[in-house]
């Protein structure tokens, strides 16, 4: 796969994904992902965008019962 930004080859490898959202911080380490050797631009796919997008969702639906059991 050649890079958007640089157009170097990239490789297969892991990279980290953090998001702040609704007032906290999300991250993970070693995520699959696309990575240039050359300037470091990393690409998920659509399966790994996916089940961070699930993830983000649990999050924010298991986040807000704890919100509301804990302002009773």
């Amino acid at each position: 796969m050649e890079c958007l930004c640089c157009k170097a080859q990239m490789r297969r490898g892991t990279a980290p994904f953090s998001i702040d959202r609704n007032g906290y911080r999300v991250s993970w380490d070693n995520i699959p992902a696309w990575v240039c050797a050359q300037c470091g631009e990393v690409l998920f796919e659509a399966r790994e965008v996916d089940l961070i997008q699930e993830a983000l969702v649990s999050l924010d639906r298991e986040t807000a019962t704890l919100v509301s059991q804990s302002s009773r």
